[in-house]
């Protein structure tokens, strides 16, 4: 008989330790498992419910872009408000015959831009530029809501290269004010509206200063490369293109203070741009509505700066007393005219007209031009070798001579 003890291990129970241990490991792996996807699943909303900084709540950042409208308003913007209604297109059309067939048609030559400066009896008037309606068959102007209507030629005037237009009042809501040029300041902000490079640039806005007043600038009127006229222009930073001609200079009183003429293009020249002043077109406008063209008085001579002859020549030749250093000489003096008639001579040195101190050609044009008419006697004080000698003329159309 075997002997049986009972506390003795056997083999049978060793096997079912094992099984169990294995089932341990297998237990705690799959509630690893579990554990790590509950916390998988939990941490966002836990992130998001965590307090920042600020001690508020973190948000989900939006993707919409923010946008804020401000309505801003300068003195600038509310001078264009003003006067931009008044500026228009102005388009030359002529007529073009076709090489082939011979036969004619009309198309755009060219545009500038105009400003309605009047609104009567049912005609509106715009003042552009001479050189934007030269050689027109007919001549349109497009408004500023775009609509075209046809416009007739009043009378142009190549000398101060101004010509005005007649058109229909219907549409037209808007007329520019006139300013005062000479009121004009060095510095002062100035704004050009017109249409640089045509039509589609239509209403464009600069911006500049007043860079000089009473600039001359020689023109020659016949191409002939000879100068035939000084003409008085304000010059201004504010760019002008082609296109801008015959458009408005406003102050930022939304005034026209000029008539955008021409701009320097030189390669080595920028930022000049000129205008003709006001207080120098609108004598040239009343004329232009009244006889459709200017019938300026006239002395009968040419006329030369005294500040560009040499000083040699004025102390020589004109025997100037070194005082005198402003005024104008007489270059020729026309046979017949009120000035031969008078008893003026060439290298007269005109320093007064009527009381007035005359300093330049252009202070001359102005006084001959604005103060007088055609018939009117003028009074003239001129320095003949060295002294002073009294004339007085009887002004002539310019035609007659």
């Amino acid at each position: 008989m075997d002997d049986y003890n009972p506390y003795e291990p056997q083999e049978e129970p060793k096997k079912e330790k094992k099984k169990s241990l294995a089932g341990y490991f297998f237990s705690a792996l799959a509630g690893v498992m579990v554990g790590a996807l509950l916390v998988w699943f939990l941490i966002p909303s836990v992130l998001t419910n965590l307090p920042t900084n600020n001690g508020t709540k973190a948000t989900k950042t939006s993707m919409e872009t923010q946008q804020l409208s401000v309505d801003v308003n300068t003195g600038v913007t509310e001078a264009v408000e003003k006067a931009s209604g008044a500026v228009v297109g102005v388009s030359n059309i002529q007529s073009v015959t076709d090489f082939w067939s011979h036969s004619k048609s009309t198309q755009e030559a060219g545009t500038g831009s105009g400003v309605i400066y009047k609104k009567e009896g049912g005609k509106a008037y715009v003042i552009t530029n001479n050189h934007v309606v030269e050689g027109a068959k007919s001549l349109e102007v497009t408004l500023v809501d775009g609509t075209k209507v046809e416009a007739k030629l009043v009378g142009t005037d190549i000398w101060t290269d101004l010509a005005v237009l007649e058109i229909d009042a219907k549409g037209v809501d808007s007329v520019i004010t006139f300013g005062d040029s000479d009121a004009l300041k060095q510095g002062e902000t100035v704004i050009a509206i017109g249409n640089p490079l045509g039509l589609d640039f239509y209403g464009s806005v600069t911006t500049g200063v007043v860079s000089g007043k009473d600039r001359a600038i020689p023109v020659d009127i016949n191409g002939d490369g000879v100068v035939d006229w000084q003409a008085e222009v304000l010059q201004t930073d504010a760019a002008i293109n082609p296109g801008n001609s015959g458009g408005a200079l406003i102050n930022l009183a939304g005034q026209l203070v000029g008539i955008n003429s021409m701009k320097i293009s030189e390669a080595a020249v920028e930022g000049i741009g000129l205008a003709i002043p006001v207080n120098s077109a609108i004598p040239i406008i009343e004329d232009l509505e009244r006889n459709g063209k200017v019938n300026r008085p006239s002395m009968g001579i040419t006329l030369v700066d005294l500040t560009n002859v040499p000083a040699i020549h004025q102390k020589d030749t004109l025997k100037l007393p070194a005082e005198v250093t402003t005024g104008v000489v007489v270059n020729e003096v026309v046979p017949n005219s009120p000035a031969a008639k008078a008893g003026m001579k060439t290298y007269d040195v005109i320093v007064e007209m009527d009381g007035e101190k005359i300093e330049n050609t252009i202070e001359l044009r102005k006084h001959l031009y604005n103060e007088k008419e055609i018939g009117d006697e003028l009074k003239v004080k001129v320095y003949r070798d060295g002294k002073i000698v009294d004339l007085t003329l009887k002004l002539v159309d310019t035609d007659s001579l």
